[in-house]
C-alpha cells in the first residue's frame, strides 16, 4: 500500500499568502489533495503544479472529495460563509469528517460555525498560525490549536507536516483566542520597539546598534529580532502581513478583554494607535507600515546613522 493510500484525503481553501505554501506542503508530504480559492483560475493554477491535486469549483464539490478541510481565509465570517452558503461545505462534508480552520478568526463565530458542522455529525479543529509568510514556506509555522483531544490528535499529522510545532490550548476556539492575544502582544511590542528607536535616533544614536542591544537585552522580542531590521531600517516596508490584519486581531483580543470583564488599559490605547495608523494608510499596506506612521508622528525617521537632531519626515495628526 502506498502513503498516499494510507493517507486521509484533504481539502484546502484558501490559497493566498499562507495558504498557498501550506498547501504545497501537504501535497509534497503525499496527500491527495482538492483546492478551492474565491480568486478565479488560482486552485488551477496552484493544482497544475502540484503532484496528486485536483481543483473543484465549489466547496461543496471540494468537501465531497475530503474526509478532512482545512481553511486559510481572511477571517471567521468567512469561514461561517463557507460552511452555510450556497454551494457551501456543508452541502459536500460527509458525516465522520473534519474542519481544521487555520485562519485567524474570531472565537465566537468559530463555536458557531462548529455547532452547524456538528449538527451533520462533522468535528472542527482551531489551528490559527502566527507567522509570516517566510513560516509557511519554511513549514516553521507555529500552531495554536482548540479542539477535542482525539480530533487534534487525528489532524496532528497535517499540523506537524506545515509547522514546527504545536500547542494544544483547550477545547474549541482556544486556538484562535491564543491566536489574537498572541498579536495584541507583538502590536504593543511594536508600538514601544519603534517609539523607543524614535526616542534614541533623536538623541544621537544609531538604530542598527541599538537593534544590536535590545536583541541581546531585556528588551529583545520578534519585532525587535525579525522585523526592524528587515522591514524599517531597510526602508523596504515590505511584510506581506497586513496592518488591518494586526488592528482585526488586536480588536477580536479587545472583544475577549471585555467578555472577561478584564482591566486593559495599556492595549486599549495601543488599539487607538493601531486605528489611527490604519486610518492614515491604503487598505493593503504592510504591517511594516506601522513603523513609519511612528516615524511620521514624530517628525524622525528610523534610519542606519543618527545625527543628534534625527532624520526629519513630515509629522501628522494621530487622528
Amino acid at each position: 500500500m502506498t502513503i498516499s493510500n494510507r493517507l486521509p484525503s484533504v481539502g484546502f481553501v484558501g490559497l493566498g499568502v499562507m495558504g498557498r505554501p501550506m498547501a504545497t506542503h501537504l501535497a509534497r508530504a503525499g496527500y491527495s489533495l482538492q483546492l478551492f480559492d474565491a480568486a478565479p483560475g488560482l486552485a488551477e493554477t496552484v493544482a497544475g503544479a502540484l503532484p496528486n491535486t485536483h481543483a473543484s469549483r465549489t466547496p461543496a464539490a471540494l468537501a465531497r472529495a475530503s474526509e478532512i478541510v482545512v481553511t486559510m481565509v481572511p477571517n471567521g465570517q468567512v469561514v461561517r460563509d463557507l460552511v452555510a452558503g450556497g454551494d457551501g461545505l456543508l452541502q459536500g462534508l460527509a458525516s465522520g469528517a473534519l474542519l481544521l480552520d487555520t485562519s485567524s478568526s474570531e472565537p465566537w463565530l468559530t463555536e458557531q460555525s462548529a455547532a452547524l458542522l456538528a449538527a451533520r455529525g462533522v468535528a472542527m479543529v482551531d489551528a490559527p498560525v502566527p507567522g509570516a509568510q517566510w513560516g509557511a514556506e519554511a513549514a516553521e509555522l507555529v500552531l495554536m490549536v482548540g479542539g477535542a483531544k482525539a480530533d487534534v490528535e487525528r489532524v496532528r499529522p497535517l499540523l506537524e507536516v506545515m509547522g514546527k510545532a504545536v500547542f494544544h490550548l483547550g477545547g474549541l476556539a482556544a486556538g484562535h483566542a491564543m491566536k489574537c492575544l498572541n498579536n495584541l502582544v507583538t502590536a504593543v511590542n511594536f508600538l514601544a520597539v519603534s517609539e523607543g528607536l524614535v526616542i534614541g535616533k533623536r538623541y544621537g544614536l544609531d538604530p542598527a546598534a541599538m537593534v544590536d542591544v535590545l536583541n541581546q537585552s531585556t528588551g529583545m522580542s520578534w519585532i525587535s529580532q525579525t522585523h526592524i531590521r528587515q522591514r524599517v531600517i531597510s526602508r523596504t516596508f515590505d511584510d506581506p502581513f497586513k496592518l488591518a490584519l494586526m488592528l482585526k486581531d488586536v480588536g477580536i483580543a479587545m472583544e475577549l478583554g471585555r467578555s472577561t470583564a478584564s482591566a486593559t488599559p495599556l492595549s486599549a490605547l495601543a488599539q487607538q494607535l493601531w486605528r489611527a495608523a490604519a486610518l492614515q494608510n491604503a487598505p493593503d499596506a504592510s504591517v511594516s507600515e506601522f513603523a513609519r506612521w511612528v516615524e511620521r508622528m514624530s517628525g524622525t525617521e528610523i534610519g542606519t546613522r543618527a545625527s543628534a537632531a534625527g532624520g526629519s519626515v513630515p509629522a501628522t495628526n494621530a487622528s
